[in-house]
């Protein structure tokens, strides 16, 4: 699943192997897809304010507002690291990354979208970025995780 480390001691690589993949958009559920639809919707909010995206699509939907930095949003609802347990719809992120002085503080956080893309706001835009990569570019200091946001499972 892994080659080398990164200064900090986590993986430098991060692969999906085989039989771990996550769910694909096509067994999304149909309030999975309307939050990628929502996630879709939601400008960036400006910068540094990854969480605050998530935050505001996921009130899109209309089951509330849920509050925190990502490195918030990382210890109270991403509980999983295999990513066979990668859902439509569950946000992931990483307490703390090398590449902002704000991220290593308050951490980086996006929205897994299905077909191994996660979208997330960086820089005051949204993007979408292959879940490998952003695996191995957001997760050189800590392990990245994944879960329901609030604990609201959308499946």
């Amino acid at each position: 699943m892994t080659r080398g480390r990164s200064k900090w001691g986590e993986p430098a690589l991060r692969t999906i192997p085989a039989g771990h993949e996550p769910q694909r958009t096509k067994d999304a559920s149909a309030l999975q897809r309307r939050f990628v639809a929502c996630a879709h919707a939601t400008p960036s909010p400006g910068d540094d304010l990854c969480a605050s995206w998530v935050e505001q699509a996921f009130s899109r939907l209309g089951l509330g507002i849920v509050l925190g930095d990502a490195t918030h949003l990382y210890r109270s609802y991403c509980h999983y690291d295999d990513p066979a347990d990668l859902l439509v719809g569950m946000i992931v992120a990483v307490p703390r990354h090398p590449y902002s002085v704000q991220g290593t503080i308050h951490g980086h956080v996006g929205i897994y979208l299905g077909d191994g893309i996660v979208m997330d706001s960086v820089e005051g835009r949204t993007r979408k970025v292959p879940l490998a990569l952003w695996l191995s570019a957001y997760g050189l200091m800590a392990p990245p995780r994944w879960g329901w946001l609030g604990s609201m499972g959308l499946s």
